[in-house]
């Protein structure tokens, strides 16, 4: 009995230290990828965002960014819950401009539809590649988890909204323009640059003396589509209010 005593007594204290071992492997592993929020983060959480931080990001060419999370829904000031469909991954700091942009900005222009918003289409977030797709262009802003696409708006009572529809609600588009163009450093809409005819893009890309891009044509007739311009000189464009007919593009650009 003795023997048997002292065999327990020895496996429980082995037990114990294989389990508190296994404790601090797992404190080691999440301390490696940054302990406790991100100043970002904590801004964001608890009660504006749900989201997953996932660290750092580094991919080929330079893409990737610090601080990226899957930004997966919006808390709006009545607790209520705007998803991200698909959950984007951004960047913190572009992941709190979109946050407030819903919050403050977007949700309102919903609801004077006479519907509250259920769900924004995140069209393109993180994404490794050049501007607009184009083989040997610069880095888009997609590549450094820095930019959101729009495709659309989804409303509780079912409709669904696209921005870059003319037969969207002219003062929903209008509210949503202005908004967008306070917040963000680039929005690109139908008539940019003939890339972006199908959504809207946002990011917060910097510039020399602060200079910020809005082009998107708030259509009052059916789109037309600017001509493409070359991957390199989108920003050099000025705002067109007239473009030639050509044809509607589905790609995932900028």
């Amino acid at each position: 009995m003795k023997i048997s005593s002292a065999i327990k007594a020895v496996a429980a204290i082995i037990g114990t230290t294989f389990a508190g071992v296994a404790l601090s492997e797992s404190a080691a592993a999440q301390a490696g990828t940054g302990a406790g929020p991100t100043a970002c983060q904590a801004r964001l959480s608890p009660d504006r965002a749900v989201f997953t931080p996932l660290g750092e990001l580094a991919g080929p060419a330079g893409c990737g960014g610090p601080d990226v999370v899957h930004l997966e829904r919006i808390i709006l000031a009545d607790r209520t819950e705007v998803a991200v469909e698909p959950p984007a991954t951004l960047r913190c700091e572009m992941a709190e401009s979109i946050v407030f942009f819903v919050r403050q900005d977007l949700a309102p222009a919903a609801a004077a539809m006479g519907s509250p918003l259920r769900a924004i289409e995140n069209y393109d977030s993180y994404d490794c590649r050049g501007r607009n797709r184009i083989e040997g262009a610069k880095l888009s802003e997609h590549g450094l988890a820095g930019a959101l696409d729009i495709r659309s708006v989804r409303l509780k009572d079912g409709r669904v909204v696209r921005p870059a529809d003319s037969g969207a609600p002219r003062e929903f588009r209008v509210a949503m323009k202005a908004a967008a163009c306070n917040r963000f450093t680039t929005v690109l809409g139908p008539g940019s640059d003939g890339y972006h005819e199908n959504h809207i893009h946002l990011d917060l890309a910097e510039r020399h003396n602060n200079y910020r891009i809005c082009q998107w044509n708030v259509w009052d007739s059916l789109p037309q589509v600017a001509p493409l311009l070359p991957a390199e000189r989108p920003e050099d464009a000025p705002p067109r209010e007239e473009a030639k007919d050509g044809v509607k593009s589905d790609a995932k650009t900028r």
